[in-house]
Formats: C-alpha cells, structure tokens, sequence
C-alpha cells in the first residue's frame, strides 16, 4: 500500500495564482492564461517494507520541524509553502495527482521518449 510507506507532504505551492515573493511584480502565469493550471509538490518517503512505527516517528518529527518558525521562513524564502500531513494524507494526495496529470498524458498521446 502506497500510504504505509509514505511520511509527509513537506512543501506544497501552487504557483498558478501565487506570485514568487521576489520580484512581486512578475504575474502568476494564472493571472493571464485563462485556464492554465499546473502545481508540483515535494515530499519525503520512505522505502516500502518501513515498519509502521518508524514511518510515524519520521511523520512526527518531520511534521514538528515544519512548525518551526526558522523552517517556515526559510522555506518561504525558497518559494514553498510547508505542508505537514499524515502519511495517509500524502499517500492520497499522490495517487489524486497521478490521476489528474496521467489524464493529461493520455489526452495528450504523450509518450515516453
């Protein structure tokens, strides 16, 4: 199962509407294409076999340090927005993004090159 080896969703930005905090005066690419859409994510992960318990100590602690005022900043700085998640919450969200753009691949008739 996708979800039991799944820590944290670390950082989360949809950079359709949201404008980088450097230059401010660079639009969104959303705020003039109608309809386009696109957002990417990072997150961490743990091999499949993890125990359970050591995957929630990793969640917990990855999930405190996003807390910090340090990281937040530091992360802002980088253009991300934290995210903190149960691995659950990022197993699903994983499996809904490769439903989403896998439809695109597919209407697209993109193939591997």
């Amino acid at each position: 199962m996708i979800a039991a080896s799944l820590l944290s969703l670390l950082v989360s930005e949809n950079a359709i509407h949201l404008r980088s905090r450097s230059p401010r005066d660079v639009p969104a690419l959303g705020e003039f294409v109608f309809g386009y859409e696109a957002s990417g994510f990072i997150g961490i992960g743990a091999p499949r076999n993890t125990s359970a318990q050591i995957v929630e100590t990793l969640n917990k602690a990855i999930n405190t340090a996003l807390t910090d005022q340090r990281m937040k900043a530091r992360l802002a700085d980088l253009g991300f927005a934290p995210l903190a998640s149960s691995s659950a919450e990022f197993g699903k969200h994983i499996v809904q993004y490769t439903e989403k753009w896998g439809k695109v691949v597919r209407a697209a008739n993109i193939k591997p090159q």
